[in-house]
């Protein structure tokens, strides 16, 4: 026998998006419920960097940033091309400062600018040096009290002995901590405050990036009332005609039918560990061996295909069907992998990508999707795409490499893990790694002529506001470049992986997911990457995924909130959680 709930909005899934319109919905008046499929609640915003991007925002002009939302379209028309849906980018661009505004003022949701933090073409038309991305303040665990086991925890190749460190000010601090007594100082007040964290509660307290964002949303939804169900999944959607009117949740072992009212808002974090989709959209994941994404391994498409039985479309003609990331295979004790993303370390002075013909082919300062764009287009057919990050001693030493940390943190337990290659010559590094020794030696040869004239001709690493902002200052007069000549000499292989999927349901301005015709399908929404990219297949800047997620989950719940009630529902036992 099935049981029944009745709500006027169910949410499926709890990253960004899912816990925005959840707890916009509420602030309302509207009763929520949150199914969440896995034991953990925050998806992939808990693991992610935690960017916002999110143009004219009043976050960053409180901080002396001018933008507008002319400016932004300009971008945003370059940037997705052919792909361009003036509908859903007309609404983002209007509804993200007031989301943002509402977060900030009315939740447990705070902001920090990053005035700093380039577009990632900041020379296209309406690009702009800094100011569209913003983050969530951190948090202090405690704030979420018993809830926090429900957290989903940060990667832990992402974290220091457990510390998150936060992005931005926070890690330059700990790259300096050996050249500086003020970021020393710093860095010893974080490794106190987190041993006496992990002394008195087992684990670090203070939350940064991502994760922070997904526990002030967490607390937020906690706060107005809506009800989380954690191991949840919505295994179908329940209709009247064409119109959605809830959805059966599979909890405590029955199945739960929960109508409804408003509407079912889908945010299941998109397909990037559903291998048959990526089969069929990931050219180079045929096989299902050749993509590595971070992403919980929950996040197989459950919204998609829970939209396309409602009549829904994925998105089928984007130019990438995901954010790409570099990232590298870490071993794990006890067997098994974890991934690391390569966000900013291909953009520190004296590194190179190459392939394994030990070429070059990108300036690794770009973003890491156009990293990732860059190695398919320099990946033959039927080639694996790979390619290796090479640096030398006084780089690893200041700066690390990926799941390597720099100085004083030892090297050898990578070496013998076979995560960080090495060699005492260019050539041995070579052999080593399974790079072309003579190509890798020329590249390296090519690569320090061009740092004695103090630019990267082949590429133009350090060439742009977005390069320059990853680099380091105190390397002049380029913060990207730096020789290559000091041994032994470093390499660690890159991969394909992902930041989240871009070939989402076809939805329009108010977040209503559209029929085949192009016709809102009554009460179904979605949002995050459930929700077609607006973006179209491209990454204009850091938080293209968050900062939309976060906003149409509001503008979902704002247009639910004025709907009129379609279906009355029938009396129901209230099942909470």
């Amino acid at each position: 026998m099935t049981d029944t709930v009745e709500c006027d909005v169910l949410v499926v899934g709890s990253g960004a998006g899912g816990l925005s319109a959840a707890v916009a919905a509420a602030a309302r008046g509207l009763s929520v419920i949150v199914a969440e499929k896995e034991p953990y609640v925050g998806g992939t915003t808990a693991v992610s960097g935690g960017f916002l991007w999110v143009p004219n925002n009043p976050v960053s002009r409180r901080d002396g940033i001018e933008d507008t939302a002319e400016d932004a379209r300009t971008y945003l028309r370059h940037e997705a091309g052919n792909h361009f849906n003036a509908d859903a980018v007309d609404a983002f661009l209007a509804a993200g400062p007031e989301a943002v505004d509402f977060f900030d003022r009315e939740t447990e949701l705070k902001f920090e600018p990053a005035s700093a933090f380039s577009d990632y073409h900041p020379t296209a038309p309406g690009g702009r040096s800094g100011g569209r991305s913003i983050k969530a303040q951190p948090y202090r665990a405690q704030g979420l009290g018993k809830e926090l086991k429900r957290l989903r925890p940060p990667l832990p190749e992402l974290t220091f002995v457990g510390l998150m460190v936060g992005s931005g000010p926070e890690l330059k601090h700990f790259f300096n901590a050996t050249r500086s007594l003020a970021s020393a100082a710093y860095v010893a007040g974080r490794l106190t405050s987190h041993a006496r964290d992990l002394l008195l509660n087992g684990r670090g307290m203070l939350l940064t990036n991502g994760n922070a964002l997904a526990a002030r949303l967490f607390r937020s939804a906690l706060d107005r009332g809506v009800k989380v169900w954690t191991d949840s999944p919505a295994i179908r959607l329940e209709r009247e005609g064409d119109a959605v009117r809830g959805a059966t949740v599979r909890q405590g072992g029955r199945e739960v039918r929960v109508r409804a009212r408003r509407g079912v808002v889908l945010a299941a974090g998109g397909f990037p560990q559903d291998k048959e989709r990526r089969r069929a959209m990931f050219p180079h994941d045929r096989d299902n061996t050749g993509h590595y994404s971070p992403a919980p391994a929950g996040n197989t498409g459950d919204g998609l295909r829970l939209g396309e039985g409602a009549g829904a479309l994925v998105e089928q003609g984007y130019p990438n069907a995901a954010a790409w990331v570099p990232v590298s295979r870490v071993p794990r004790k006890g067997g098994g992998w974890g991934v690391f993303p390569h966000f900013i370390d291909r953009a520190k002075p004296g590194l190179i990508a190459v392939l394994p013909n030990g070429r070059r082919f990108v300036n690794e300062a770009n973003s890491y999707h156009d990293f990732i764009q860059a190695l398919f287009a320099s990946t033959g057919p039927g080639e694996a795409a790979r390619a290796f990050l090479v640096v030398d001693q006084p780089f690893l030493r200041r700066f690390g490499l990926g799941f390597v940390k720099p100085f004083p943190v030892p090297v050898g337990p990578n070496i013998r893990s076979g995560y960080l290659k090495t060699g005492g010559t260019i050539a041995e590094l070579a052999r080593s790694a399974g790079i072309d020794p003579a190509g890798l030696e020329a590249t390296v040869a090519e690569w320090n002529r061009d740092m004695e004239a103090g630019e990267d001709r082949a590429f133009g690493k350090g060439s742009t506001a977005y390069n320059r902002f990853n680099g380091d200052p105190e390397f002049q007069p380029n913060p990207c470049l730096a020789p290559i000549a000091k041994g032994p000499f470093y390499a660690v292989e890159v991969v394909v992986g992902d930041l989240g999927t871009f070939a989402g349901l076809r939805s329009n301005g108010n977040a209503q997911v559209l029929d085949e015709a192009g016709r809102p399908i009554p009460g179904l929404y979605a949002a995050g990457n459930d929700m077609a990219s607006i973006m179209g297949g491209n990454y204009p800047g850091g938080g293209i995924t968050l900062g939309p997620a976060l906003t149409f989950g509001w503008i979902a719940a704002r247009h639910m909130a004025g709907t009129a009630d379609a279906a009355p529902a029938p009396s129901a036992e209230t099942i909470g959680a």
